[in-house]
C-alpha cells in the first residue's frame, strides 16, 4: 500500500520502503508536520516484517535543509522550543530504532537538521550534485543536535570544523569524511540506491535485525563491555533457523535457503 501526505509521499515495492520529503518548495524542511508524519511512517514501518529496507530521500533539488526556521521564529517561547526538538530527537532515534536498515538517498542540500537526518541514517548514497553542511551558526544558531549523529559519523576535528565554520562539503568530501558511503552522478543515484538496498534484502531479516541493533548498542559501550555483550548476541544468534541453514549450507556447498517474509512488496 502506498501512503501520500501533504508533506510525506511514502511508496514501497519488493521489500523497500521509500519515504519522499514532499515540501520541495521549501526545501523539504523538517517542520513540526514532517517531523510527526515521519514519526507515523517509522512506527508503522518498524511493525511490518515484508519492508527489508527504507529509503529516505527529498524532493526537488534538496535532501532536507534542516528545520523550518520561519515555523521557529514564529514561535518564541521556550516550551514551544523544547517540545519540537524533543519530537524531532524521537523521530531521529527511532531511525537507529528501525529493525530495517535506512538508506539515505541524498539528492542534493543537506544542511543543519537535514545533515543531522543524513547523519542518523544508517547508509548514505549521495549524488554527486550534493551539498551538504551544519551552518546553523550562520544563524546564530549553534546545531547542537546534528552535532550528535555528526560526531559519530566523521572523526572529531573535522566534526568540529564543519560546526564551528558552517562550512559546504561536497559528496565525495562527505564519501572522504566516511558521512556517506557512496556516490553517484544523478542520472545513476536511483541504481546506486538500489544496488545497496538489494545486497541488504539478500540476506536474512531476522539476522539483519540481530545486527542493526547489536551495532548501536555495542558502540556506545566500552570496549570490554562490548565484547561481553557482542559474545552473549552471537552466541544466542547461533541458536536461530538463519544461522543453522547459512552454515549449513556453506559446509554442503550450496546457496543459502532464507526464510521469506510473509508479504513481498
Amino acid at each position: 500500500m502506498n501512503h501520500t501526505s501533504p508533506e510525506l509521499i511514502e511508496t514501497a515495492a519488493g521489500g523497500v520502503t521509500t519515504l519522499t520529503l514532499n515540501r520541495p518548495d521549501r526545501l523539504n524542511p523538517l517542520s513540526g508536520s514532517m517531523i510527526a508524519a515521519l514519526q507515523d511512517a517509522l512506527d508503522r514501518i518498524g511493525a511490518d516484517p515484508s519492508v527489508r529496507v527504507v529509503v529516505l530521500t527529498g524532493s526537488g533539488r534538496a535532501f532536507c535543509a534542516g528545520h523550518d526556521l520561519k515555523e521557529m521564529h514564529a514561535h518564541r517561547d521556550q516550551a514551544f522550543q523544547e517540545a519540537l526538538f524533543e519530537r524531532c530527537s524521537r523521530m531521529m532515534l527511532s531511525i537507529a530504532g528501525l529493525p530495517q536498515p535506512v538508506v539515505a538517498r541524498v539528492n542534493g542540500l543537506a544542511t543543519a537538521a537535514g545533515c543531522q537526518l543524513l547523519a542518523t541514517c544508517d547508509l548514505a548514497v549521495a549524488s554527486t550534485e550534493a551539498r551538504i553542511a551544519v551552518n546553523g551558526i550562520d544563524h546564530g544558531l549553534f546545531c547542537s543536535t546534528p552535532s550528535v549523529p555528526l560526531s559519530r559519523n566523521v572523526a572529531r576535528k573535522q566534526a568540529f570544523e564543519m560546526l564551528f565554520t558552517g562550512e559546504f562539503i561536497d559528496a565525495e568530501t562527505a564519501r572522504a569524511r566516511g558521512l556517506v558511503n557512496r556516490v553517484a552522478p544523478p542520472e545513476a543515484l536511483d541504481a546506486a540506491v538500489a544496488e545497496l538496498c538489494d545486497a541488504i534484502r539478500a540476506k536474512p531479516a531476522a539476522t539483519v535485525a540481530t545486527g542493526k541493533r547489536m551495532f548501536y548498542r555495542q558502540i556506545e559501550q566500552g570496549f570490554t563491555d562490548a565484547h561481553r555483550y557482542a559474545g552473549g548476541v552471537m552466541a544466542c544468534n547461533m541458536m536461530a533457523d538463519d544461522a543453522r541453514e547459512g552454515i549449513g549450507a556453506f559446509l554442503d556447498k550450496r546457496p543459502p535457503r532464507w526464510a521469506v517474509p510473509t508479504e513481498d512488496r
